[in-house]
């Protein structure tokens, strides 16, 4: 998180974490300055740890932290699971600190820190964006952080959400190192999958036995419905990153389709309604 850290600000975050949920993004607006993502608060390392296995890093990822603080989410990375990647925070003193670590930790061919505005950062090439930062913030970066970030490339914040955008996978669980109101501090890490886009009308075909069937999608992050052009509706829709499921009800059943999007096309397998075997299935979205 970002602004050099101070006892009254810390008074803050705690105070917040006894607020009801319903006020927290009103509490913490007030504590937001400008574009800012709150104060500094260093992330445990055991909750680091957490970060970086919910988002399967791996020596092939390139990680992103937006408010990157003392630099330890890229600086973990890059030293236990030889990832690349850079972190942005607009505190001078803190992004100097991170570089020095990552010269210290042998890794600066890896992990960079730059002075920069969160909402200037290029995230494009990132297949593995980290956050800590507080509500009002993740609100303002969800629109960033859905359209630049390529589908399957995974988001992982700690403890703050991205409010309708439902996390695909969230865990929450006592972390004694931080500290609480009352009792054992707790942490939580959430978990996203940048959906492929997929609204839109879709003609697609079944090649044996040949069939098609002109679709009409309409999307809400992850969660997605269809309807063909009969007026059928699509049951049990799944997205995840780049991998589609649906189901399309048909005479004798349902026909179960599973695959992959690609930019304007899609494709996989379909296990056909009566129990008549499996064929292949391709769609192209159709140009308005």
């Amino acid at each position: 998180m970002q602004k050099e850290f101070s006892a009254y600000r810390r008074r803050v975050l705690l105070a917040l974490g006894a607020l009801p949920a319903a006020r927290i993004a009103g509490a913490a607006d007030d504590v937001e300055i400008k574009r800012t993502g709150g104060p500094y608060v260093p992330t445990p390392q055991v909750v680091v740890d957490e970060m970086l296995r919910m988002g399967k890093v791996g020596a092939n990822d390139f990680v992103v932290d937006l408010g990157s603080g003392d630099g330890i989410i890229v600086l973990t990375a890059a030293a236990r699971l030889k990832a690349r990647g850079f972190g942005v925070d607009i505190d001078p003193g803190l992004v100097q600190r991170s570089n020095n670590e990552a010269q210290k930790r042998g890794v600066a061919d890896r992990a960079v820190f730059h002075v920069q505005d969160v909402f200037k950062a290029d995230i494009s090439k990132a297949t593995v964006v980290t956050l800590y930062l507080l509500p009002g913030m993740m609100i303002n970066l969800r629109p960033k952080i859905f359209g630049e970030l390529k589908p399957g490339a995974r988001v992982v914040s700690h403890d703050y959400h991205f409010d309708e955008w439902m996390p695909d996978d969230q865990l929450t669980w006592d972390v004694p190192e931080k500290e609480a109101v009352n009792g054992i501090g707790q942490a939580t890490v959430y978990l996203w999958i940048v959906p492929a886009r997929v609204a839109g009308r879709w003609r697609l075909r079944v090649a044996e036995p040949a069939a098609q069937h002109d679709l009409t999608l309409k999307q809400n992050y992850q969660n997605f419905e269809g309807v063909d052009a009969k007026g059928v509706k699509l049951t049990v829709t799944r997205l995840r990153g780049e991998d589609i499921t649906f189901v399309l009800p048909a005479a004798g059943g349902r026909h179960l389709f599973k695959g992959r999007v690609s930019g304007d096309t899609m494709a996989g397998s379909v296990e056909l309604a009566g129990g008549k075997g499996a064929a292949k299935w391709s769609a192209v979205r159709i140009k308005s």
